[in-house]
């Protein structure tokens, strides 16, 4: 399926402004959340394909210091989201070891700051 990409940056109105350069297309929207749907027939047109015979991917074009603590807040979010699997993996790790020592899931559970039940469940996997 062919993708058309295009690019939204908001003017000075408030408005968004949607261009396909690949087609020459512009158009303009009041939502960001409806950018798609504006530029769909126009590009439909001008390509001389039916709207569903492809794709379009909006890329929000945003001013330089809003793009940088969107990419900051974007590495910090994958950053945690890592960290969270990798204490997740470890307490998984840590409940088993005690499983093995003979801690009994009551004690298991105290010592994880979990229920009891949740400890079973970080047991079993």
């Amino acid at each position: 399926m062919k993708v058309f990409t295009v690019t939204a940056e908001r003017g000075a109105s408030g408005a968004w402004v949607l261009e396909c350069d690949e087609l020459g297309v512009v158009s303009q929207t009041k939502r960001l959340d409806r950018a798609e749907d504006e530029v769909t027939e126009a590009i439909a047109f001008q390509s001389g394909l039916e709207p569903g015979d492809f794709a379009v991917d909006v890329v929000p074009v945003l001013p330089g210091e809003i793009e940088q603590l969107r990419v900051q807040a974007d590495d910090l979010g994958a950053k945690a989201k890592a960290a969270s699997e990798k204490a997740a993996a470890a307490r998984t790790a840590l409940a088993r070891k005690m499983k093995d020592a003979g801690f009994t899931l009551r004690e298991m559970g105290q010592v994880l700051g979990v229920s009891y039940q949740r400890a079973a469940a970080l047991v079993a996997g």
